[in-house]
Order: C-alpha cells, then structure tokens, then sequence
C-alpha cells in the first residue's frame, strides 16, 4: 500500500512540518509504517540539524539516519538558494530527486516529502522546488495557512500545482497563529474552491502535540485516493 506525497504551502512559516507530523502521527495511528524527507533546510543549529527535520523524523516507523531525512542541511534561516549560494554549493533537482528517492525506495506505507516555503521556493537560478515534486511525479498536499490573504495564496498555489501537471491529493487548514476573523467562512469557500478533498483543520496547539493533532484529520483520501475521487470535498 505505499503511497508519497509531497508536501507544500500557501507560504513559509504555515505550518507544514506540523501537519506533516500530524498526517504520519495519524498513519502510525492506524499501524501503517511512514518515512519522511525533507530534502533542503535553510537553518540548522550548530551540528547541523533542522529543527523541522527532527520533528519528522520523531514520527518515523522506519529507522532512517538524519542525512537521509534531511541531506541537504543550511546554516542560515534564509532562502534555499542563497543560503546554498553563501556555502558555496549549488543545489540541483535532479540530485535531491535521488536522494528522496533512497528513502521512497523503502516504501512505507505512506512517505512524505516536505518541502520549503512554497511552491515556487527557487534552489539554484533556474530550478524550484516544484521541479523536485514534478521530477518525483507525487501527489501533493496542500497546506493553507489561514490568515488573511489565505483564499488568493491557495488558489494560486493549486493551480500553480496542476499547471505544472501534478494532481491536489488534499488540502489542511491550518492556524499558525491567532484565528483569523470569519475563520470558518473562509475553511467553507476553501472547500468549495479548492479542487481537492479537505484533510482537515488544525487549532493551534499550544504545546503541539502530533498526535493530538492527528485526531483532527481524515487521511483516508491519502491511503485510499481512487474512493476519495469519487467523494466530497
């Protein structure tokens, strides 16, 4: 039953490591085995790990080392690209498609590839972390942070996804901060414009806690994509 996903949001700092988490806390839940990638971190600590890796890699059924969740590690809280560019290295798609591809190979139950900001991040002039999910061909999730602004940034994220020829496996509202005003019409037009089942929303937690959090969502449409595509959003 593998299935990988690669996952994505309506901006940076919306939350998408702690949905990440939620969704394979959920999976674990229900006794399925979960892997997870995040390919590039731009903010490490002074041995080189990525805060957002290691919460990935606390929900893990399958022993990875920190190199394969997070191969490409940056010191500086910055842009990929410009972080990769002050150490001297130049990040190239096809070689992040590799290494996620050792930790797909594993074939978990459900995998998860997290990227970095949004959709259209840049990691070197010319490739984005978008060509990474194109090269990889997985489904993506969406993770819309809601705030205000949040209707626009997710439409134009998901059809920046479908034009790029990947399909919406599932959408999160996520609160990364305090509640936004009519926090509730907002999740309702999402839901009814977005080409894509909802997997859920997430309160702010405060202290979070995966799987707390993955009480609040349904990942069916995830493990069962072809029953999901014939239900409602």
């Amino acid at each position: 039953m593998s299935k990988a996903y690669f996952v994505t949001g309506t901006d940076t700092e919306v939350g998408k490591t702690a949905v990440a988490c939620a969704l394979l806390a959920a999976a674990r839940a229900r006794g399925c085995s979960t892997a997870a990638v995040k390919p590039v971190a731009a903010g490490c600590d002074a041995q080189g790990r990525n805060d957002d890796a290691l919460a990935l890699m606390a929900q893990v059924s399958i022993d990875l080392d920190y190199q394969q969740v997070n191969p490409v590690a940056l010191a500086p809280p910055i842009a990929p690209h410009i972080a990769a560019a002050q150490a001297g290295r130049l990040l190239r798609c096809g070689q992040l498609a590799g290494l996620c591809r050792g930790v797909l190979s594993e074939r978990a139950d459900l995998t998860l590839v997290e990227g970095a900001g949004g959709w259209r991040v840049p990691i070197s002039p010319r490739e984005t972390l978008a060509d990474l999910a194109v090269d990889l061909n997985l489904g993506v999730i969406l993770v819309v942070g809601m705030r205000l602004g949040c209707i626009n940034h997710a439409l134009l994220t998901a059809e920046a996804i479908m034009r790029d020829g990947l399909k919406i496996a599932g959408w999160v509202a996520n609160q990364p901060g305090e509640q936004m005003a009519c926090h509730s019409e907002n999740v309702a037009t999402l839901r009814a414009l977005l080409p894509a089942p909802c997997l859920g929303e997430l309160p702010r937690f405060s202290p979070w806690n995966a799987q707390v959090a993955a009480q609040y969502l349904d990942i069916d449409p995830l493990l069962c994509p072809a029953m999901a595509d014939t239900g409602n959003r």
